[in-house]
């Protein structure tokens, strides 16, 4: 099931608002200029923001994500006919030929089950062409990160066009090894509404990342860097190996 923050509708029409700057698809967008790519698998598309950079560059954009809340924002956005929307997960996609796939923001992470992430990366291999990209990134487990996940660091009240305040904060509920939960907060100012999203990522090892991709036919070609959070993330860009398996 998708996390409330994208699957209720009041909590998914906060999404952009709450987070307006989208630098971290830039390097995306740039990968998709370097692959000359004209066709794009976006999994776990979310709001449709990079969708819709993408179409808006001309790119022939498949966007799949099983929130459909997260989906309606999407759909009613400007553009939004340049794009085919599809209500699933990678692993039920129509036929395509695909010459990238991307996951960005925590997608990669969301996907937490170990049968589950396996039959991702097979769903996206059978989306692309022979030669094409996976690209997706991870957070550096020995960066920690989740122990900043705390109300004292997060706390914040945003004013939102339409809205009225919104008062937010995270704080993590479980630490097992490589699996971490953590709930946000959202208070309405308008009518005093609390809503809750609990969302768990799990945070794997560089060798444990290319290790699945090799199995699922996947060969790394690189390892970059995340230039807004250098140090702290994995790009990795993996190839479609050929022939079929």
């Amino acid at each position: 099931m998708p996390d409330a923050i994208f699957a209720h509708p009041r909590l998914a029409a906060l999404y952009d608002p709450l987070d307006p700057d989208r630098g971290d698809l830039l390097p995306y967008l740039g990968m998709a200029r370097e692959f000359a790519a004209r066709r794009v698998l976006d999994i776990g598309c979310g709001t449709g923001v990079f969708a819709l950079l993408l179409a808006e560059r001309g790119v022939e954009v498949t966007a799949v994500d099983p929130a459909a809340a997260s989906l309606a924002v999407a759909r009613a956005k400007p553009g939004a006919d340049r794009v085919r929307w599809i209500d699933g997960d990678a692993t039920r996609l129509p036929p395509l030929r695909v010459d990238l796939a991307t996951m960005t923001a925590n997608v990669a992470q969301a996907i937490v089950g170990p049968d589950q992430w396996a039959d991702t990366l097979r769903g996206a291999r059978a989306a692309l062409r022979p030669g094409g990209r996976l690209v997706f990134e991870t957070r550096v487990p020995a960066r920690r990160v989740w122990e900043r996940w705390t109300r004292e660091r997060t706390h914040r009240v945003s004013q939102l066009p339409g809205v009225g305040p919104v008062e937010s904060w995270v704080a993590v509920t479980a630490v097992d090894g490589p699996v971490v939960s953590f709930r946000w907060h959202y208070v309405f100012g308008a009518d005093g509404a609390t809503l809750t999203s609990d969302s768990t990522l799990r945070f794997r090892e560089r060798d444990e990342v290319e290790a699945d991709l090799a199995a699922a036919g996947f060969s790394v070609d690189e390892v970059r860097d995340a230039p807004d959070r250098p140090g702290g993330e994995w790009v990795f860009v993996a190839r479609r190996s050929a022939p079929d398996a």
